[in-house]
């Protein structure tokens, strides 16, 4: 592959909802480009789970088309390729326009210049003005159809440039071509007051005037061209091509500096190892280069540069600052990580991915590969940051978490696929805790006689509720329990925190008073003590009211404000508390709310349900509150 400098090359994501075509138009560009002769092209829905790299050229350009999922669940690799990209395409699905994925796409796209490609353009089921009437609502009077289709009887005919006469248009094609043009026209004015003054006085502007207007307008924001066709066809693959040489310029990026790099994405190969994307922000790579990980400071050659097709490496000498790179078996580097020829520089890519939505246990189904097990989820982790993974000290149980259920059933196939690793999956178990509510003085006594030397211990113990995890005093006197026995007591208290009387939960916030107690000088030892706090203790809890506590959780919930009705009412049933809500500035409502962890392990499932997909939330632990008696009635019948 030819060597481009940065003014060459154009880094392009590719967003949409899965089965919009996203995949199908890569076949047809890279057949446009001669890349492959007969393009691979499928009118079944293929879901991709995994971001991909295409390097095409085209009329002295680079392009590196980043094609990404189109299921919410893998956003991570759209947050990925957007990173590292100069503008995006989205593709709709005329058919459909209003697709969950559609809606993440523009969401996730704002801020990055962009250009609409209206797919199955010549489907009869096309829908062509709603999804211009969708994409004006979204974007005002920023939408302009450069690549429009003209109908006659309903079915498609042709695609029409706006650029052309109006030769061959009939009809409502006419004053919509016209409207589009003059439209199109005052945007480009807009761009530079030379033009402005120039379009008030009636004054036609140049081609140049336009096309540079148009690439200012693109990048700013202001213009969003949007192209009509037929992956299936490949109808309007020309079109997307030279608009994008066109109008699409690449972000500034410095080849004079000295070389920096960020990691955005990282790929785990069984056979290859570790595949590392690098988008270069400033200067010049070359193989066999000396590099500083910027975040230890450590230095490593860098012996091959890569650039990569599908699944075939392509070797390169060197590349420019703006372009994309594929390293391998770099162990160090991960998602996010910034090499550089000088160890003072810092990264110019900040990646921020979404936080887990929802957790399972997860099980070696070979009770033997528990090791295998966590180094396997942990090269997932690293391949994809959108992913979780931690043991529960409380429940012992080994939890992934994920952004979906097709995202950790993605990532369960793929331990058994590419790690031979076979996973069971189960619901989480909720670390409840025992406390009391009252209080209680209770005694201990551990007394015991069989022959020689025997066991004696004897305490009175106060218990009460404490704001502390745990405390233990004493106010003995006359030395009833001598002090070298205190440690022995406190520990037998300890001990018996961690399973309560009421369904064996960890004990939390309590306090412990030693007031009194008796030893005998020859029978007494520690053990003695430490079975005497513990006959104290289960005294003390059962007489204290003892209850349950269950971990409550904070939720961020953001939604279209049309689903508010139905989410308040639904938290309402999961025993939650709504704090507040506020807009989120991009047309959704944002709520606040508290629930009981319990009630939260399936609430992504069901909030999906309740908002078509358009919902999504954060959680984190807020504190622990007790049970209700009916509920904790049924929680302490099913663990015994």
């Amino acid at each position: 592959m030819k060597i481009y400098n940065s003014q060459s090359i154009r880094n392009i994501a590719v967003l949409g909802h899965s089965g919009c075509g996203k995949t199908n138009l890569l076949e047809t560009i890279a057949h446009a480009a001669n890349i492959n002769k007969i393009p691979k092209l499928s009118s079944n829905v293929q879901s991709t789970y995994n971001m991909s790299l295409m390097p095409i050229e085209y009329q002295e350009i680079k392009f590196n088309f980043l094609d990404t999922p189109g299921y919410t669940d893998f956003s991570g690799d759209m947050i990925s390729a957007l990173a590292a990209s100069d503008a995006a395409i989205i593709v709709i699905d005329a058919t459909d326009p209003l697709q969950v994925g559609t809606e993440k796409a523009l969401e996730l796209s704002q801020g990055i210049p962009k250009i609409m490609f209206i797919n199955k353009i010549d489907n009869e089921k096309a829908r062509y003005k709603d999804v211009i009437e969708m994409l004006n609502d979204k974007f005002e009077n920023k939408i302009v159809p450069m690549i429009s289709p003209e109908f006659k009887d309903g079915k498609f005919i042709k695609l029409h440039n706006l650029f052309e006469d109006y030769e061959g248009l009939e009809g409502e094609f006419v004053e919509q071509a016209k409207k589009a043009y003059d439209a199109l026209m005052e945007l480009v004015a807009e761009t530079d007051d030379e033009y402005l003054e120039k379009y008030f006085e009636g004054q036609e502007l140049t081609t140049d005037e336009i096309k540079h207007g148009i690439v200012t307008g693109v990048k700013r924001g202001d213009i969003i061209p949007v192209i009509s066709g037929s992956t299936i066809n490949n109808v309007g693959t020309n079109e997307i091509l030279n608009s994008l040489s066109n109008y699409i310029d690449p972000k500034y990026s410095d080849e004079r500096n000295p070389f920096k790099a960020t990691v955005f994405k990282t790929f785990i190969d069984p056979f290859v190892g570790k595949i590392s994307y690098l988008k270069i922000t400033q200067g010049t790579i070359k193989k066999d280069q000396e590099v500083y990980y910027l975040k230890d400071q450590t230095k490593e050659k860098i012996s091959n540069i890569y650039t990569m097709r599908g699944s075939e490496l392509i070797e390169l000498d060197k590349a420019f600052a703006g372009d994309i790179i594929v390293l391998t078996k770099y162990q160090k580097l991960a998602t996010g990580d910034c090499i550089s020829t000088d160890k003072n520089e810092i990264s110019d890519i900040e990646l921020e991915f979404p936080k887990p939505q929802i957790y399972y246990a997860i099980s070696p189904q070979n009770k033997n590969d528990d090791d295998k097990m966590s180094n396997v989820v942990n090269k997932l982790v690293d391949e994809d940051p959108t992913l979780d993974y931690y043991r529960n000290k409380e429940t012992h149980q080994a939890l992934l978490g994920g952004q979906g259920d097709l995202h950790i059933n993605t990532a369960i196939n793929k331990m058994k696929d590419k790690f031979g690793l076979n996973i069971d999956i189960s619901d989480i178990k909720v670390p409840y805790r025992e406390t009391i509510k009252g209080s209680s003085d209770v005694e201990g006594k551990h007394k015991k006689q069989s022959g020689g030397h025997g066991q004696y211990g004897h305490v009175k113990i106060k218990f009460s509720r404490s704001d502390k995890d745990f405390e233990f005093t004493e106010e003995l006197f006359g030395g009833s329990v001598p002090k070298s026995y205190l440690p022995a007591v406190e520990k037998g208290l300890l001990d018996s925190m961690e399973k309560g009387v009421l369904a064996g939960y960890p004990v939390t916030n309590i306090k412990a008073i030693l007031y009194d107690g008796s030893y005998h000088d020859v029978d007494s030892s520690e053990m003695a003590f430490k079975m005497a706090s513990s006959i104290a203790f289960k005294k003390g809890m059962e007489e204290a009211k003892p209850i349950l506590l269950e971990p409550i959780m904070k939720l961020k919930i953001t939604i279209p404000e049309e689903y508010l009705g139905d989410v308040m009412g639904d938290m309402n049933k999961r025993r939650g508390k709504i704090l507040g809500m506020e807009s989120d500035g991009k047309s959704k409502q944002v709520l606040e709310a508290l629930a009981p962890q319990g009630e939260t392990f399936k609430y992504l499932i069901d909030l999906k349900s309740m908002t078509q997909g358009r919902g999504f939330f954060e959680m984190e632990f807020d504190s622990y509150s007790e049970v209700p008696a009916n509920v904790a009635e049924k929680i302490i019948a099913n663990k015994k």
